[in-house]
């Protein structure tokens, strides 16, 4: 799995308006009307930067992959089916998967963004209900320092579990030769369901957290 650039650099990305700089925050894009004006007729002028939501069919998933770009949708609390282009109670579960780097994804949530640098994005849909029941991206680290700053950014950043984090860094670092397979608890300060997974294995040059992201 390639190396994650999350906290490392502003990715900038025009076609879709995604940029996730250092820590991942995403700034929303304007959807201010040019000048702030009402035309003659009453109608409001045309929006300027107004964003663009990605959808999860095929040409969506080609879009995706050559924007390297991904926006979705959460601010009720849910990811709908039909909102990224698929049938209602489809059971499809798309996987996005990026060869040659990796793609910005922000997912907006009911009172916050959950923002990231990734090279695969899947989403839970295995059943045939309306919502998609999770969405699931994976960060990478090189070093056990780069591991630790990825943790404690989503203490930070999502309200996952400050205790609960330092203790599992103190295990991990205490014998980092080791392996470690543990689910931080989870934090919902973006008002959605943010847990992240860490799979750790120190005989690997690439450690990984699974990051799982679902309705409150």
């Amino acid at each position: 799995m390639k190396r994650l650039a999350a906290v490392l650099i502003a990715t900038p990305l025009l076609l879709t308006g995604c940029v996730v700089p250092y820590g991942g925050v995403t700034p929303s894009a304007t959807t201010e009307p040019v000048g702030g004006q009402t035309t003659a007729t009453g109608t409001q002028a045309p929006t300027v930067g107004a964003k663009e939501f990605s959808t999860l069919d095929k040409a969506g998933i080609e879009k995706i992959k050559s924007s390297k770009c991904a926006r979705f949708d959460m601010t009720t609390g849910w990811l709908s089916k039909e909102s990224v282009g698929l049938e209602d109670g489809s059971s499809q579960a798309p996987d996005v998967s990026i060869k040659d780097g990796t793609m910005s994804l922000v997912i907006e949530g009911p009172t916050g963004e959950v923002s990231a640098q990734t090279d695969r994005l899947r989403m839970n849909g295995m059943n045939t209900g309306s919502n998609f029941s999770e969405v699931t991206y994976f960060l990478t680290a090189q070093s056990l320092a780069e591991y630790t700053t990825m943790i404690r950014d989503g203490v930070d950043r999502y309200g996952i579990d400050h205790e609960s984090a330092e203790r599992v860094i103190e295990s991990i670092s205490s014998n980092p030769e080791g392996k470690t397979d543990f689910a931080i608890s989870t934090g919902m300060k973006t008002g959605l369901q943010v847990t992240y997974d860490l799979r750790y294995d120190g005989s690997k040059g690439t450690q990984v957290i699974i990051v799982h992201v679902n309705p409150l």
